[in-house]
C-alpha cells in the first residue's frame, strides 16, 4: 500500500468513562497504551502514512509510541476540529484517499480495513457498519415507552474513508455539531456506501469494554501458543556505575534525590536509568548506551538519561516487543533509596509507558565494603524481560 492512502487516528478526547482519570485511549493493555494496538492494527492492514491526533497535554505521551511514519498533530477543543487539523496537515503532500479512524479501537481488522479501501474505487465515502439485530426500546423512568423499528438501521464503525479532497473540502466548510465524518460528508452531498463491519472493531469506553480487550489478547497469545507459534521473550541485564563529586543531589531512576554530593558523568549520571537502558539494549542484542549515544559526542553533554531509556524503549517496540516488566536495584550506603523507591517506579513508568506495577526499583548496601562502602559512588543492577507483541 502506498502513500497514495494516508490513516489520521484521532485521539485528543478526554474520556473518562472507562473509570479513571487517565484518557481512554492511554489506558494500557498488556502492559501497552490502547493507542500501541491500534497504530499496530493499522500497520499490519499495510498502512504507512499515519497522522495521530493527540490532546495537547498528551504531546510528550507520544514517546510511549512507535513513531514509525506517524506524523503527530495536536487535536483541537472537538472531534471535528481535531479531524480538521489532520486534514490540513496533509494537504500540502495530499493522498488520494484518507482513512479517519478511532484512537479507541485497537481491534480492527486488515479486512474491514480493506473493505473500506476497495469501496473507494468507485465511491467518495464509505464507511463500515453492523446492521442492528437486536430490539430497540424508547423508555424513561426505567420503563420501557415504546419499540423502534430496526429495519435498515446500522451500528457505524471506523474507519470511515473517503476521497482527500473530498472531505477536507467538506470540513472546511463545515459549521456547526456532527455526529461523524460520514455526516460532514453527507452534509456535502457526498453518498456514503456502507462495508462490512466486525464485532471485534469495538470502540473501548467502559470498564467492561477493557475487560473484553484484556481477553481478546489473552486469547490470540493463547491461540498463538496451540498452533506451536514460539513465543520470542528476550532478557536483559545491566549494569552501571558513577561517582560522587561537587554538587547536591543525585539523579537516581528519574527522581532528584537529596544529597550532599552529586553523582559525576557526561550525562546527568543517572546510574538507576543507565543501568536499566543497557538490559533493555542487552535483550534487543543493540550493545549500550555508549554505542547508540557517544560520550565523546558533545550534544550529549549534561543529557537528561531519559532520552536514553526512551530511546531504548522505542526501540524494542520498533522491533515488535513490549516490555514485560523490568527490574533496578540500586547498590549505596547513602542517600538512603526507600523513602523514594516509589516516586522512582512512577517516574519510570511514566518514561516508558508501562504501568508501574510492572516496575520493581529496590536497594541494597554493600556492607561497607567496596567503593560502595566507602561511600565513592553509587552502582545498578537492572534486568529487562522482553516479549514480542
Amino acid at each position: 500500500m502506498t502513500d497514495a492512502i494516508a490513516a489520521i487516528i484521532v485521539a485528543a478526547g478526554r474520556g473518562t468513562r472507562a473509570g479513571s482519570s487517565l484518557p481512554k485511549q492511554w489506558h494500557l493493555l498488556s502492559g501497552r497504551p490502547v493507542l500501541a494496538h491500534t497504530l499496530d492494527a493499522l500497520r499490519n492492514a499495510g498502512l504507512a502514512r499515519l497522522v495521530l491526533v493527540l490532546h495537547p497535554d498528551d504531546l510528550d505521551r507520544a514517546s510511549a509510541l512507535d513513531l514509525r511514519g506517524v506524523q503527530v498533530v495536536a487535536g483541537g477543543a472537538t472531534r471535528i476540529q481535531s479531524v480538521r487539523a489532520a486534514l490540513d496537515a496533509l494537504a500540502p503532500d495530499p493522498p488520494d484517499k484518507v482513512l479517519i479512524h478511532d484512537g479507541a479501537r485497537p481491534f480492527v481488522s486488515a479486512a474491514v480495513i480493506n473493505g473500506v479501501i476497495a469501496a473507494l474505487e468507485t465511491a467518495t465515502a464509505a464507511a463500515p457498519a453492523l446492521a442492528v439485530s437486536d430490539a430497540l426500546w424508547q423508555g424513561a423512568d426505567g420503563r420501557v415507552g415504546g419499540t423502534v423499528a430496526r429495519d435498515g438501521l446500522y451500528r457505524a464503525q471506523t474507519p470511515q474513508g473517503f476521497d482527500f479532497a473530498a472531505i477536507h473540502s467538506a470540513h472546511r466548510t463545515h459549521t456547526g455539531p456532527a455526529d461523524d465524518d460520514v455526516a460532514i460528508a453527507r452534509l456535502a452531498g457526498h453518498d456514503s456506501v456502507i462495508t462490512q463491519g466486525c464485532e471485534d472493531n469495538f470502540k473501548l469506553t467502559y470498564p467492561a469494554d477493557f475487560d473484553r480487550a484484556a481477553m481478546m489478547l489473552r486469547n490470540k497469545t493463547e491461540s498463538d501458543q496451540g498452533t506451536g507459534r514460539a513465543m520470542d521473550i528476550r532478557l536483559g541485564n545491566g549494569f552501571d556505575v558513577h561517582r560522587f563529586g561537587a554538587g547536591a543531589g543525585c539523579w537516581l531512576c528519574g527522581v532528584l534525590v537529596p544529597h550532599d554530593r552529586a553523582l559525576q558523568g557526561h550525562s546527568d549520571a543517572d546510574v538507576g536509568m543507565h543501568a536499566l537502558s543497557d538490559a533493555i539494549y542487552g535483550a534487543l542484542a543493540e550493545g549500550d548506551i555508549g554505542q547508540h549515544f557517544p560520550p565523546s559526542d558533545p550534544q550529549w553533554k549534561g543529557a537528561a538519561s531519559h532520552i536514553f531509556l526512551r530511546h531504548a524503549v522505542e526501540l524494542a517496540r520498533a522491533r515488535g516487543f513490549r516490555i514485560g516488566n523490568c527490574d533496578v536495584t540500586l547498590i549505596c550506603e547513602y542517600p538512603k533509596i526507600g523513602p523514594h523507591a516509589q516516586a522512582m517506579r512512577h517516574a519510570l513508568a511514566d518514561i516508558m509507558g508501562l504501568d508501574a506495577a510492572r516496575i520493581s526499583v529496590k536497594a541494597t548496601t554493600s556492607e561497607k565494603l567496596g567503593f560502595t562502602g566507602r561511600e565513592e559512588g553509587i552502582a545498578a543492577l537492572a534486568t529487562a524481560c522482553l516479549i514480542a507483541s
